[in-house]
């Protein structure tokens, strides 16, 4: 009796220490922990592995997956990403721009023998055609760099390597550790990166990176950052650093957007959607070298060409609105005057003013239009403006009061501000809730109205400009 009475107890407590231990909030790595220690012992006595790989594989993962190297190493190549997509793009984008100027003097001569009303011309050619042209010009060659970059990482086994970097980032604010792929594709396009996170299986974790995803600068913001960067902030350098400079302020630009990212994430796991965490266990794929032309060719015309096409079809009638409210007078001023002047205190009160805030309205359907519709005002041509020469682009803004203020605080607001249409778009077809879109556009916006508001008296309150 005694012994039944002692093995009894000794059950008891055991299942006590069984039920405690299933409390422990880090249970599930234990598990997961136990299970591949036990698979790796019994790998290693009955599978016989090349030292060669494995030992490559390792080492590899030893240092790009270091808490001391791992994250200088993913940063250091997101920058020479972006110097590339930089330094990259400026040929083609200047060879396509120029391209489709040749078929504008076509169109314009071809109106021109039919006899069609200017109103006609400016409505197609001017609005319609000339917007198109800029969204392809401006948005083709980064996507055509940047988008088989990523391809190529990826399949050499190096983007699940960052997810593995920045799990710990995203789990610590209570998203998944997937939402680092996700974010990576916001890089390209955000539109893309919504429809990737299908990948995230929790609907609270899914949602969180959708309503963060447009925190990290897309390919339509890219032209914006990079030529404010090199107008304003590396205007002062040498020929040869100026590139270098531009690269690492839009480095800076991105690493806010990332820890803007993290920050909402935190508040939204704590707020509107609470919730435990998902464990995410990630099985490190091999190494493997990328097939280079069939990774270049299917990331060119799977990724960047469908995102190009339903950027288009979105931001087509950006040119016919813009040409419009440019031509339609109320007394000696267009609408568009009115707007900006209506607009103005608000615009001057974020560091801003009444032209670029009705640029930003106005650009919506695309953030590739966002510069020209801001030229267009300034220089009030009635139609979408481009400027070939650098010098004289920076005067036509120091004209109109812009000082490095203007410049950071319209990065910022690029950065932070609500998606671009074709975004908005994507994420009600994903979420099929219209209070989770208007949600996604709403939160973007008051974090960059009151991210540029503290900057702006900030700096003019300390008198730096």
């Amino acid at each position: 009796m005694e012994r039944r009475r002692s093995l009894m107890v000794d059950s008891i407590e055991k299942l006590i220490q069984y039920s405690q231990s299933l409390r422990k909030p880090n249970i599930r790595d234990e598990i997961v922990t136990q299970i591949y220690q036990t698979t790796r012992s019994i790998c290693q006595d009955s599978v016989i592995y090349p030292k060669t790989e494995t030992n490559r594989s390792e080492k590899l993962d030893q240092i790009l997956t270091s808490p001391i190297w791992g994250f200088p190493i993913m940063f250091a190549m997101l920058g020479v990403v972006i110097y590339l997509t930089i330094w990259g793009a400026n040929v083609p984008s200047e060879a396509l721009a120029n391209l489709f100027g040749i078929g504008e003097n076509y169109l314009t001569a071809a109106f021109q023998a039919l006899g069609a009303p200017s109103w006609l011309h400016g409505l197609l050619v001017l609005g319609l055609y000339r917007g198109t042209s800029w969204v392809v010009s401006v948005m083709l060659p980064p996507m055509a760099i940047f988008f088989p970059m990523f391809a190529l990482l990826e399949n050499f086994g190096y983007l699940p390597r960052v997810a593995f970097n920045m799990d710990r980032l995203f789990k610590s604010s209570g998203a998944h550790g997937k939402q680092a792929l996700t974010m990576a594709m916001g890089f390209g396009c955000n539109a893309a990166a919504i429809i990737s996170t299908r990948i995230i299986e929790s609907p609270r974790e899914r949602m969180l990176a959708i309503l963060t995803n447009n925190f990290v600068p897309c390919n339509g913001r890219w032209p914006t950052l990079i030529l404010l960067a090199s107008l304003f902030m590396a205007a002062g350098f040498a020929t040869g650093v100026q590139s270098i400079v531009t690269t690492l302020v839009v480095m800076g630009i991105v690493l806010l957007g990332i820890m803007v990212t993290l920050l909402v994430s935190w508040i939204l796991s704590k707020t509107a959607l609470k919730g435990i965490p998902t464990r995410y266990t990630l099985e490190l794929p091999p190494y493997r070298q990328p097939k280079f032309l069939n990774t270049i060719f299917r990331a060119t015309v799977d990724k960047s060409l469908f995102v190009l096409k339903r950027a288009i079809i979105v931001a087509a009638p950006a040119g016919l609105i813009t040409w419009i409210l440019a031509n339609i007078m109320i007394g000696e001023q267009s609408i568009l005057q009115h707007i900006t002047l209506f607009l103005d205190p608000f615009g001057k009160a974020l560091g801003l003013d009444g032209f670029i805030l009705m640029a930003f309205i106005l650009g919506l359907p695309a953030n590739e239009i966002v510069m020209p519709i801001l030229l267009m005002g300034y220089l009030a041509t009635g139609a979408m403006t481009e400027v070939d020469n650098m010098v004289e682009l920076k005067k036509i803004f120091v004209d109109h009061g812009w000082t490095w203020l203007t410049a950071l605080n319209m990065m910022l607001f690029s950065l932070l501000h609500y998606p671009c249409g074709t975004t908005i778009f994507t994420i009600y077809k994903e979420t099929k809730s219209v209070k989770w879109t208007i949600l996604s556009a709403v939160i973007p916006t008051a974090i960059a109205i009151t991210v540029t508001f503290i900057t702006a008296h900030v700096v003019r309150g300390l008198g730096l400009v």
